[in-house]
């Protein structure tokens, strides 16, 4: 990436394999209170702490001084303002950039995260200069939990331990340590650096000022040798810095060539160990892992992608979760009861155990008679519990249908809520549930008779009750408030789901073309499907401001990436996955998602985006249902292998 295409607000994401992470911008400045070189899981994926946050970097060469960082200060000054400096960026094989000196030198700035090591390397090397330079850099701490922020006190412990030119601090008793494997000198040079400001979080309407703490100075010979910096945590300082970061270096270019594609490796992030299994982080900076985000992502993070042996272990440790037919959707960062407030999570875990299974089958992988009895024992017990009711108002009615909902509990995926106010409750029969349900219905019913009965039921149920003649699409919550015979005809994407982004499609022919036209006249951009049609009066065109002004926009008109993936397939499916129409959808559909991969979350795709144009991306940059679905995308646009399904 040239300097004159540069995205200086752009994000990059270094993730290990525990829930930690290094991230920044491409300029320089943090703008978030997440960015951070070393931020790690202390219970892992979740206890999270930020131990470093960044640097700042300078050459001395003579009597001039080139800064290679930026900072951003209050009132709203950038010192030093040095992105002129950047002449090149690339973040492939991992973030790496080029600054220009006064004298027409460049050095070269790489970071990365070793994956299984949980480390941080930083190197530089200077490219042409006949003098004389040094290299600077001071270390920005603090310790503090990673959605807080970090003041100036007493408390904090400058100290440092030292051992063949290493250091290691312990800035506040009950964190680790922090160690910094240099291969240059170290001094000690304590001093506060004040109000920092946090461009992203004032956005936010949340508090963005933070103070850091530099323990001292690391200074190089800046020359062609590598100038290294590991940021690790624990105090083990008998490594010596050159051959240490080329082992880690060495080990990381290899993961990363083995990918199979730029995705795939992005995709990668998300997937981290969990106790002794494995689990999917919803999203970077901030999301942890939730049970209706994991069903849906790993259907394209591990399925789509070839991770089987990932997917047999996120479901199976999820298959022991079932309780009165549900499965949590959230488990609480410190060791909370978990949460069961999803009516669609575990109907999404049927659909994930029938696509691991169904690609498992295609793939002649083996999968052990034990799993699979524990995968189907589970997702029976759903239809069980959902058949005869469970919590919130949670069970199948008289017409087979499922009917959810108490006031006050956000239900759905639609599931903003601010204070006491559930911005979009959806109390009765959502579109969406009911493909969920009889998808789960036919799922199970080829393992056994007893629930073909209960699905054409529910079918012909849906089939009569949700078709809208008005908009001629569907309605998305039919006997709406539990009041029999009342709609909600709100265009929303919900009704995709009766057409694609599940197994199996519940309306066909013309039916089928309704909805997919509907959808993509009303709702269709080129980030996503907006959550509601434009022309309704409670249409919220972008999303931004203060978390009520956010959260109500959330579900109101606010586009969502990851319902491409649903989207595409239906488009493809009233069209018969012709090649005419996988070359269209790929032209129209995919093109402009490949285009956000070179903003906002490089390499990843974002959480929303706005309903109106210019469709700013915004929420959480690197989130794993949106990639994972533009994973899934990109096969289905691909032609099918000889005597495959499209």
């Amino acid at each position: 990436m040239g300097a004159q295409q540069l995205d200086l607000d752009a994000e990059w994401l270094e993730a290990d394999g525990l829930g930690g992470f290094a991230s920044g911008t491409v300029g320089g400045p943090r703008t978030r209170r997440y960015h951070a070189l070393l931020l790690t899981a202390t219970t892992p994926p979740t206890g999270r702490v930020v131990l470093v946050n960044g640097i700042e970097a300078w050459v001395e060469a003579g009597a001039q001084r080139c800064a290679l960082s930026s900072q951003k200060y209050l009132p709203d000054v950038c010192y030093p303002d040095e992105s002129r400096r950047i002449v090149g960026f690339t973040r492939s094989p991992w973030p790496t950039w080029r600054f220009r000196l006064d004298d027409g030198s460049t050095v070269e700035q790489e970071i990365f995260v070793d994956r299984d090591a949980c480390e941080t390397v930083l190197r530089w090397r200077r490219r042409g200069g006949a003098g004389a330079a040094h290299l600077v850099v001071r270390p920005l701490l603090s310790g503090r939990d990673y959605h807080a922020l970090h003041r100036e006190n007493g408390a904090f412990d400058f100290r440092a331990v030292t051992e063949r030119g290493n250091v290691a601090w312990r800035p506040y008793p009950g964190l680790p340590a922090v160690a910094a494997i240099s291969n240059g000198r170290y001094g000690a040079a304590p001093e506060w650096y004040r109000n920092f400001t946090y461009d992203a979080e004032e956005a936010r309407g949340l508090d963005h000022v933070e103070d850091l703490a530099s323990p001292g100075t690391f200074t190089w010979d800046l020359g062609e040798q590598d100038c290294v910096l590991v940021l690790r945590t624990g105090d083990g300082l008998s490594v010596r810095a050159e051959p240490h970061a080329a082992r880690l270096a060495a080990a990381e270019a290899a993961r990363r060539r083995a990918a199979s594609s730029p995705l795939a490796l992005a995709a990668e992030s998300y997937l981290v160990d969990r106790g002794n299994g494995r689990t999917v982080l919803a999203g970077f900076p901030w999301f942890c892992d939730w049970g209706r985000d994991t069903f849906i992502s790993l259907r394209g993070l591990d399925i789509a992608t070839g991770r089987l042996d990932d997917a047999e272990q996120i479901l199976t440790q999820w298959a022991g979760c079932v309780s009165e037919g549900m499965l949590p959707n959230r488990f609480a960062d410190h060791g909370e009861t978990p949460e069961f407030n999803a009516v669609d999570a575990s109907l999404w875990f049927i659909v994930a155990v029938h696509d691991f299974l169904a690609a498992a089958a295609e793939s002649g992988r083996t999968v052990a008679p034990a799993t699979v009895a524990s995968l189907r024992a589970a997702a029976e017990a759903i239809i069980e519990g959902y058949a005869g009711g469970t919590r919130f108002g949670i069970g199948a009615d008289a017409d087979g249908l499922i009917k959810a909902g108490v006031p006050g509990v956000q239900l759905t995926w639609m599931d903003a809520r601010v204070g006491n106010w559930v911005v979009t409750p959806r109390i009765g029969k959502p579109v969406e549930v009911q493909a969920l349900w009889l998808n789960a219905l036919r799922i199970a019913g080829a393992w056994s008779a007893r629930w073909t009965a209960l699905e054409a039921k529910a079918h012909a149920s849906f089939l009569a009750r949700f078709p809208d003649p008005a908009s001629g699409g569907l309605y998305d919550v039919v006997d709406a408030d539990h009041q029999q015979g009342k709609n909600d005809a709100s265009v929303r994407p919900n009704q995709i789901f009766a057409v694609g982004g599940l197994p199996f499609a519940l309306l066909e022919g013309p039916a089928a073309r309704g909805v997919v036209d509907l959808v993509e006249r009303k709702l269709l951009t080129p980030l996503g499907l907006r959550t509601l049609s434009p022309d309704d009066p409670n249409y919220r065109p972008h999303f931004r401001g203060g978390v009520t002004e956010r959260d109500s926009a959330y579900h109101q008109g606010t586009a969502w990436p990851w319902l491409t993936g649903p989207f595409i397939e239906a488009w493809l499916r009233v069209r018969d996955f012709s090649a005419a129409a996988r070359a269209e959808a790929e032209a129209r559909f995919l093109v402009p998602l490949r285009r956000h991969l070179e903003t906002a979350g490089l390499g990843h795709v974002s959480e929303v985006a706005d309903g109106d144009p210019p469709h700013t991306p915004g929420g959480c940059p690197f989130q794993a249902w949106s990639l994972g679905e533009l994973i899934r995308a990109e096969r289905l646009v691909q032609p099918p292998a000889p005597g495959g399904k499209p």
